[in-house]
């Protein structure tokens, strides 16, 4: 069974090319005849460039050069904050951030909880930490704070600033607004939520003030699923199931064939999957594919499921928004292909794609997003 393992070396994007689609498979098993429709997370550390810079919060004395020792122990450092940006990337290409600027479960000299924000990209070549008391919490500081990134890295202010908390939308729109940077509530945050994960288990359970039994870290939302508005409603849909090596290629070739999608670097995510497992998805066909693929192509989709025992498919998208994406005709037959997907998603890691078509015997999608099922918190 396949599971998520951070890699931490930094990751070049495949080269852009063009190739044959695919054709969605539907195996047998897995699959049943098109409905119209009713409409352990082992994460390695990141291993951080040899001139990352750390900044204490407080002022200490800067090492000597020659004492490799002191160095170490220093870059092992709990209480120590990170500003690194790769010299190997092209700052002009880092357009979005991932962020987080949340309490941590540490408390300060004053018995107060530290809060803390965690800054990266997609592919970790940008990482910042800082920590931060509770009393100076609001939309100026992050403000400040996204502006003393840009000046210590070098880097321009991203388009874009991604989050998962809805609890600090407020803060961070208004941040990121008077920055002219468009903030977009999402749980395509995977980077961060991984690195989350991580630094609880690597920082924050090493950090003196630490506070053990404190609320997990990563609750996410999780509410009740609502209808689906009437401009996603599709009108045929079906299991289907592509190679990993198809759906590598079809995240190669994203950006140059499809206008819409959305992909995750599966190289970073370090997903242990052989080349010639299938990896499960769902096709949905319309005869207005197109503008059905736009409007899905604002709504920073995350994950499907399906609830086996309401018989229907959930649609997850930003932040905490589920919806009843399709229903079926339950059945013992219907029953065991659902439960069957839902087992192939688990073998693949959670992995799964989405895929609109014109007709579900197309070889060619209008739009194609890779998606994945986040880990449960852990902590």
């Amino acid at each position: 069974m396949a599971s998520l393992s951070f890699n931490s070396t930094r990751i070049t994007n495949p080269t852009t090319q063009s190739c044959k689609p695919n054709r969605l498979s539907r195996p047998t098993t897995t699959t049943f005849p098109s409905h119209a429709l009713s409409i352990k997370n082992p994460f390695k550390r990141p291993t951080l460039a040899s001139n990352s810079v750390f900044e204490s919060p407080q002022p200490v004395s800067a090492p000597p050069e020659d004492d490799d020792e002191e160095e170490d122990e220093d870059e092992d450092d709990p209480t120590a904050e990170l500003c690194f940006f790769d010299p190997g990337a092209d700052p002009e290409v880092v357009k979005e951030w991932e962020m987080d600027f949340c309490s941590r479960p540490i408390l300060d000299a004053r018995g107060k909880k530290v809060w803390e924000l965690v800054v990266c990209d997609k592919s970790l070549s940008l990482q910042y930490t800082k920590y931060f008391p509770n009393n100076i919490i609001n939309s100026v500081t992050l403000r400040e704070a996204i502006v003393s990134i840009v000046d210590a890295l070098g880097v321009p202010l991203p388009e874009k600033i991604r989050f998962f908390r809805s609890q600090m939308q407020t803060i961070i729109t208004r941040a990121c607004t008077e920055l002219s940077i468009q903030p977009v509530p999402s749980k395509r945050c995977v980077s961060l939520l991984l690195w989350l994960e991580e630094r609880y288990e690597t920082v924050y359970t090493r950090h003196p003030g630490f506070q053990k039994g404190s609320k997990p870290l990563m609750a996410l939302d999780n509410p009740f699923p609502m209808e689906l508005p009437e401009n996603l409603v599709g009108e045929k849909w079906a299991f289907v199931q592509l190679p990993y090596t198809a759906v590598q290629e079809e995240i190669s070739s994203l950006e140059s064939r499809y206008a819409f999608g959305g992909n995750l670097d599966l190289d970073l995510l370090g997903l242990e999957i052989d080349d010639d497992t299938l990896v499960p998805g769902l096709a949905v066909a319309s005869s207005r594919a197109k503008p059905l693929a736009a409007w899905m192509n604002g709504l920073e989709v995350c994950s499907m499921e399906v609830d086996v025992s309401r018989a229907c498919l959930i649609l997850s998208v930003g932040v905490s928004t589920r919806y009843v994406y399709a229903t079926y005709k339950k059945n013992a037959m219907t029953t065991r292909e659902a439960e069957a997907w839902e087992a192939a998603k688990k073998a693949c890691g959670g992995l799964h794609f989405l895929a609109i078509q014109e007709n579900l015997d197309s070889d060619d999608c209008v739009g194609f997003w890779l998606l994945l099922d986040l880990p449960p918190p852990s902590v």
